[in-house]
């Protein structure tokens, strides 16, 4: 990711990155916005009338969901101040505001499926698995509302499949 190449779809060397056509498009959050955009046929992206909170949860994850996340893994205790000043807040009250967010709901927007459940859920089952987020009812009844869906299943078919024909190289090569 640091190759002269890859550095010059995004400077960042980081992950994930996409260039379609002559658009290059960075961040995980701005990647899927993008995508919704740019394939209206897919349907993940409600009506602009409806988008308030599409935006708001999708960047929400990418903003202080994010943040108090990698605060918390750096074992940092935020001031009163401080969480002023970051704008995340601490992680409690981050996973306390997306724990109301998704309660009761199989979509996080506009009752329907969108590029928001793909990021929103993603950041969820990820953290979850690796106890970055908390396993509260409302996130376990969310990311499994999102797992049972057909595109999920068949996505983690194509990922088992990969990673056995590919699999990882062992930790002490």
């Amino acid at each position: 990711m640091k190759a002269p190449d890859y550095l010059a779809i995004n400077p960042m060397g980081k992950v994930p990155a996409i260039q379609h056509g002559e658009v290059v498009v960075t961040e995980a959050a701005a990647i899927c916005a993008y995508l919704a955009d740019a394939f209206p046929e897919a349907g993940l992206a409600p009506p602009l009338a409806n988008r308030g909170d599409y935006y708001r949860w999708l960047f929400f994850a990418s903003g202080p969901l994010e943040a108090a996340i990698g605060l918390k893994s750096c074992n940092v205790e935020m001031t009163p101040d401080q969480e002023m000043q970051l704008g995340c807040g601490r992680i409690e009250t981050v996973l306390d505001v997306l724990a109301d967010a998704v309660r009761g709901k199989h979509h996080i927007a506009a009752d329907r499926f969108s590029a928001a459940d793909i990021y929103v859920g993603s950041h969820i089952g990820w953290g979850m698995q690796f106890g970055t987020i908390d396993r509260r009812p409302e996130f376990e009844n969310y990311w499994q509302a999102l797992k049972q869906r057909p595109a999920h299943r068949d996505s983690m078919e194509q990922i088992e499949a990969a990673m056995a024909k590919y699999p990882l190289p062992d930790a002490g090569t």
